[in-house]
């Protein structure tokens, strides 16, 4: 798959390089900014298996 991208690009090896690294730099951006944010509430990671109101058991 990044051979066929990296095929894709216009342009001779560094300038490749270069927009590649400008590729991956955006769709980590665009994860961080708005795909993580939209997803988070539907991941479980803040739930609690243990209720915090309640005593133990003497």
């Amino acid at each position: 798959m990044y051979g066929a991208l990296f095929r894709a690009l216009p342009g001779p090896t560094a300038l490749r390089v270069v927009q590649l690294l400008v590729l991956v730099l955006a769709v980590v951006a665009v994860c961080f900014l708005w795909l993580f944010p939209a997803v988070a509430p539907y991941v479980p990671f803040n739930d609690q298996t243990v209720d915090a109101g309640e005593a133990p058991a003497p």
